[in-house]
């Protein structure tokens, strides 16, 4: 299993990097909706939907979506004189209001679920509030002061990548020496407090380092650092709020893409919701 997971990242790594750095942004859009659509094909799967019919039903209606903002919302028109485009901000606020209601339905859980959790439609509508914005939020990160500094996109997206993962090692070996305190149990049994907490110190050097380096102005040095910890703080949400659809739907993975991984949403459980909160607080707070 772990040589199976080495071999996978050794070939995903390079790939999602030459996307992030060479594609130009047209292609860069198509290919993060390529992502977006296979994480929604395993989501209408949690979504209680078994017929493969009716999950590329759901999967083509999310890439209608991402058609739809592609060809709305030309790159250069996503940011304009440090305004994001009012659809792409739309998503955001959305985004914002979805992670806050799942923070109380995890608090809850499994209590006030039964609204919800036998509901196909209503854990399908789960699924595009959390994939849609992610498509938004890389989009968005990617194409921030292009015409000045291509690669500027690109440094925000290595950033929310290096702080997710230095949190999820951080919190893997915190856990499995100190974890003694649950997380949320009834949701997902492995995490514990200790864990996020040192996900979170795992992760501090690299906010705080980048905090200093692109934020010259040393009375934002704390908003900045706050907004990573913040950042953090959200994916181990997306990590726990996959964990509980898929409990609904009574799986382990997400699906089988990955050798060793489980499923792509199995990889990207974090990141939908971490992207999506730090272009948030990006573009009301940094941009």
């Amino acid at each position: 299993m772990l040589k199976q997971r080495i071999l996978t990242a050794i070939i995903l790594a390079p790939a999602a990097l030459a996307a992030i750095l060479f594609l130009p942004i047209e292609g860069f859009k198509i290919a993060v909706a390529g992502v977006i659509c296979l994480g929604a094909y395993e989501w209408a799967n949690m979504s209680g939907i078994t017929a493969r019919i009716f999950k590329g039903w759901f999967t083509l209606f999310i890439a209608l979506l991402c058609t739809i903002l592609i060809l709305t919302v030309d790159a250069e028109q996503i940011w304009q004189q440090g305004e994001l485009h009012w659809l792409f901000a739309f998503c955001l606020w959305l985004a914002a209001l979805w992670w806050s209601a799942s923070l109380l339905m995890i608090v809850a859980y499994p209590k006030y679920s039964d609204f919800w959790k036998d509901s196909i439609a209503i854990r399908a509508t789960f699924g595009v509030l959390t994939l849609i914005p992610t498509w938004v939020a890389v989009v968005s990160l990617r194409t921030s002061l292009y015409e000045v500094d291509p690669n500027y996109g690109a440094s925000l997206l290595f950033y929310v990548l290096g702080i997710v993962w230095a949190a999820d090692i951080g919190a893997f070996f915190v856990g499995v020496k100190f974890g003694k305190h649950k997380l949320r149990p009834n949701v997902s049994p492995g995490k514990s407090i200790e864990g996020l907490v040192g996900g979170i110190a795992a992760s501090f050097a690299i906010i705080a380092f980048a905090a200093m380096h692109y934020q010259f102005d040393a009375s934002r040095i704390g908003i900045h650092v706050a907004i990573g910890m913040i950042t953090v703080a959200v994916s181990a949400l997306g990590d726990l709020n996959e964990s509980m659809v898929k409990r609904c739907a009574g799986i382990k993975d997400s699906g089988k893409l990955l050798p060793g991984h489980g499923g792509v949403m199995d990889r990207i459980d974090s990141l939908t919701a971490a992207f999506p909160i730090f272009a948030f607080c990006y573009m009301l707070w940094m941009a």
